[in-house]
């Protein structure tokens, strides 16, 4: 299985809820607003770039808007590996969490 990182793994689910309008600024924004801090471009951009390489994400460049100045979008969606790793990480995350869920917090 590739492994992803929490953030790489917030990206992915993000553009899987934002479809067809997961760009690089849309993304930012839904992780900023969802997580209720600033989240910067390169912080976003980075993960994006690696888990490209990885296949776990594709791209392709969206129409040129005049909101932009003529410049095009880079649209991402998951691939199908992509996918698979997500349910993976799911499965494992859910797992933990139940185990850990058998135990009492800690005392302090």
């Amino acid at each position: 299985m590739k492994s992803l990182t929490r953030k790489e793994e917030l990206i992915m689910l993000s553009i899987l809820h934002m479809k067809k309008n997961a760009y690089l600024v849309a993304i930012v924004d839904h992780l900023s607003q969802t997580t209720e801090k600033k989240v910067s471009l390169t912080s976003v951009h980075l993960p994006l770039n690696r888990i490209e390489k990885k296949g776990l994400i594709a791209s392709e460049f969206g129409e040129a808007t005049a909101v932009r100045g003529g410049r095009r979008k880079k649209i991402y969606t998951i691939t199908k590996l992509g996918f698979e790793v997500l349910e993976e990480h799911k499965r494992i995350t859910d797992l933990l969490w139940k185990n850990y869920m058998k135990y009492s917090s800690p005392k302090d």
